[in-house]
């Protein structure tokens, strides 16, 4: 493992936006964090910290760093999908129109294949093995308790995955968007979701809420596309990363950033103070309104400040990742970061569950003996996800692709297969993996969706955009 990260460390080209793969890295690496530390495990269940001290919830406005990974999400699409594009064979004059046509046809099945290899072979082998683990659980009559927590849990990141993976179908006709208005698609997506706040909030109007999972999250992706064309003054057209500069350069390259950083922060605060907007950027239990599920104006303001102020590290960020022993760390990370995501909650949960089977007292949430327990917890929270992803890091690297390309009309079947993945996915997430036997569901947009259904929808649409796309470059 070490000699294989320190050559693709060395076989780095100079061109490559390091920093972005700090970004990625890091941003899961701070949700992993703050879900151990979130969890108040006592054992009559699983509650959390920021409602148990309310004091804290103003940490949220750092550690909520999921918009940081979907930026970077944008920026990572665009330089894939443009360079698919000019991989492409070229038609015939006499037939241009109907090449260019069947080409981008391919392209996007060949992209698609591609992000949802990394994304799914992982989750999939999450998934079976946790199905098994619950269904052994319901046979032998077990499901009490913090098993049962733990079943309904584990389960709840995936709504992550199934974002993304909405994020990564609607990159070409969103990109196709930005090339063409620029700062004005982002604008028409942020516009979009203020408005369905005001439909939700002063109008009433039942259901829209549910849209802005889509406006939120794009509008911040949105922003990855800016980077990748250098709209943020941080890279050049074509991705390749610009020097910060000194002086006056410097300064001028940073006021994008600074802008959005500023007047990310400034909005967040006053749609707070001033709006039916809760203080935590994370859900709370039993609130009215939560600013992630699903996602408001207030949470795209503090996407805004956090993508200013990550673009504002840039420069000594990168100076930092000039360092051979820093690049082969985050390149090692880079490299399990998924598999770390997907398996953290059930090392966090698996530590809570030896402690009570050992009858180690659990302290009170917040308490003096709660804080002083609280390293020697994460620590073996750590190891046991160590443990774990050396166990099942070996399903994150994709299969190689093979030579050929995929077949004209390969579009429509691996939109339809991402789609199916999507409801399949965010189904999971909501669902959980309690009392497979008894089929309980959860409603997805207006369809009750057992966990069974859930599996069988991913599983299906994972073969489509496999059979669409297999053979892309």
């Amino acid at each position: 493992m070490g000699s294989a990260v320190r050559v693709l460390a060395e076989a780095t080209p100079a061109t490559r936006d390091r920093y972005v793969d700090l970004l990625r890295v890091g941003s899961l690496a701070v949700v992993v964090l703050g879900h151990w530390m979130m969890a108040a495990v006592t054992p009559d269940g699983v509650g959390n910290l920021l409602a148990v001290v309310p004091a804290l919830q103003p940490l949220t406005w750092l550690l909520q760093v999921m918009p940081v990974f979907f930026f970077v999400g944008g920026f990572s699409h665009a330089l894939s999908y443009r360079s698919l594009l000019r991989k492409r064979p070229e038609g015939s004059a006499a037939s241009a129109s109907a090449a260019s046509t069947t080409s981008a046809d391919s392209v996007y099945a060949a992209f698609l294949r591609a992000r949802l290899q990394r994304l799914l072979r992982p989750t999939m082998v999450f998934v079976l093995v946790w199905g098994v683990v619950a269904l052994l659980v319901q046979l032998l009559g077990g499901g009490g308790g913090l098993t049962g927590v733990t079943l309904r849990l584990v389960t709840q990141p995936l709504w992550f995955i199934g974002i993304y993976l909405a994020m990564v179908a609607f990159t070409p006709p969103l990109l196709r968007l930005h090339e063409r208005y620029g700062w004005g698609a982002f604008a028409g997506l942020a516009g979009a979701a203020a408005a369905v706040d005001v439909l939700r909030f002063a109008a009433g109007v039942p259901y829209v809420e549910f849209l802005n999972f889509a406006f939120v999250w794009l509008a911040v992706h949105q922003l990855g596309f800016l980077r990748a064309d250098g709209r943020l003054g941080t890279v050049s057209a074509s991705g390749t990363v610009s020097a910060p500069g000194t002086g006056l350069r410097a300064l001028r390259s940073l006021r994008v950033p600074a802008l959005l950083a500023g007047g990310g922060l400034i909005g967040a605060v006053v749609l707070v103070a001033a709006g039916p907007y809760p203080l935590s950027m994370v859900g709370m239990p039993g609130e009215k309104v939560s600013n992630m599920a699903p996602p408001t104006l207030a949470l795209l303001a503090h996407g805004l400040w956090l993508v200013g102020a990550v673009e504002l590290l840039r420069a000594p960020a990168a100076r930092l990742l000039a360092r051979p022993r820093a690049w082969r760390t985050v390149v090692a990370a880079n490299g399990v970061a998924m598999t770390a995501f997907l398996w953290h909650l059930t090392a966090m949960l698996g530590v809570y569950g030896a402690l009570l089977a050992l009858d180690v007292p659990l302290p009170e949430p917040a308490t003096a003996a709660w804080w002083a327990q609280t390293p020697l917890r994460l620590a073996a929270a750590a190891v046991l996800t160590a443990a774990l992803v050396a166990a099942f890091r070996t399903f994150e690297h994709p299969a190689p692709p093979t030579a050929t390309t995929p077949a004209p009309g390969s579009g429509p079947l691996a939109a339809l297969g991402a789609t199916l993945c999507l409801l399949g996915v965010l189904g999971l997430s909501m669902v959980g993996l309690g009392g497979l036997l008894e089929g309980r569901t959860a409603l997805l947009i207006a369809i009750p969706v057992s966990a069974p259904a859930a599996v069988a929808m991913t599983l299906g649409g994972w073969l489509l955009v496999e059979r669409a796309g297999r053979g892309a470059r």
